[in-house]
């Protein structure tokens, strides 16, 4: 099924496909409440999903320990993914990759049950726009690489609101953002410390370093433990031969790394270059980083780094929106 270009993109909700523009949700939705709903966002190589499988698979341990009572079986899901990406391909240029953003509320609490013409029960959500939107201006990245900043505002331990469940309840990433956008200068990316001082996760990725040839991650404890991370550690490494360890990591560790990277959906890898202003390592972009990133794309059949940056060559300037996000910051 395919729709007319003038339609504009179509959305899945509830099992029927809307125009974007019609996809919305209830004020008395509890998601709109409490940020009371789980996600995913995925993205294609070559128009094929890479990992849905996985990322719908996390979607429903979330949906299980949060006890929303979803009908929808998995497989459902994911046909329902790709016919979303179906009715949509007609409208991504041939180099466009499919970013998927699947959202599940609980639907209406309980007090607004009663009101006329609401839908009853969850939502099922799944947007289908160009992956370029999200990685826009990121192409400069792999070769200067982040400067990582640690922020005063910590990563939400697991016994306090387990990040292992991908939820909307993300506000903290967002302090977190602000707070390194402030920072002067540019390529700042905010680093979040747990409560016990050590190194969790950025805000949508995922933090690594490499110390004498040793791929390094923080435990898996008070993190979300990304899909993108889970390829490195246990399929790109192995299949280069680089061993990998997960262990607490200190500021200091970082600070006296060789390499250091990032890991998130969009963009797969980015080089961390600097730690709050000083070079990890030489400050420049990695030999091991760079061997991960170039295995990443073989097995993918796309560039990574060089879609990306094309992308924005294609673009050119744009004038970025002035709000931080997880991936863009506006320079003090």
């Amino acid at each position: 099924m395919t729709t007319p270009k003038s339609q504009g993109r179509l959305v899945y909700f509830n099992g029927k496909m809307v125009p974007e523009a019609d996809a919305k949700v209830s004020i008395y939705d509890s998601a709109l409440m409490f940020g009371d709903m789980v996600f995913e966002m995925t993205r294609s190589f070559g128009k094929k999903q890479f990992k849905l499988r996985e990322h719908i698979d996390r979607l429903y341990v979330g949906l299980k320990i949060l006890r929303i009572p979803l009908q929808m079986t998995p497989e459902e899901m994911e046909r329902a993914c790709y016919e979303t990406m179906e009715v949509n391909d007609h409208l991504f240029t041939a180099d466009d990759e499919h970013r998927l953003m699947i959202d599940v509320s609980r639907g209406l609490l309980g007090i607004y049950q009663g009101i006329e013409g609401l839908h009853k029960g969850p939502n099922v959500i799944i947007a289908d726009f160009p992956l370029r939107w999200t990685v826009a201006t990121m192409g400069q990245l792999f070769d200067t690489g982040i400067n990582a900043v640690i922020t005063s505002q910590r990563a939400i331990p697991a016994n306090l609101l387990d990040p292992k469940i991908k939820n909307r309840s993300r506000i903290f990433y967002l302090m977190a953002n602000i707070e390194a956008s402030q920072v002067e200068g540019d390529n700042n990316w905010a680093l979040l410390l747990d409560p016990d001082g050590f190194i969790a996760e950025g805000t949508g990725d995922n933090f690594f370093i490499i110390k004498n040839g040793v791929v390094i991650t923080p435990e898996g404890r008070n993190i979300l433990r990304g899909i993108s991370r889970d390829y490195v550690l246990h399929e790109l490494c192995p299949q280069l031969g680089i061993p990998v360890v997960e262990k607490n990591i200190e500021p200091y560790d970082v600070y006296t790394a060789d390499e250091a990277f990032m890991t998130g959906t969009p963009f797969c890898m980015l080089p961390v270059t600097a730690l709050n202003g000083n070079p990890i390592g030489s400050g420049k972009v990695g030999e091991v980083f760079t061997r991960i990133l170039n295995q990443w794309s073989a097995n993918t059949g796309v560039d990574v780094k060089g879609q990306i940056q094309r992308w924005d060559a294609e673009r050119g300037d744009v004038a970025g929106a002035s709000a931080p996000t997880p991936y863009r910051f506006k320079s003090k």
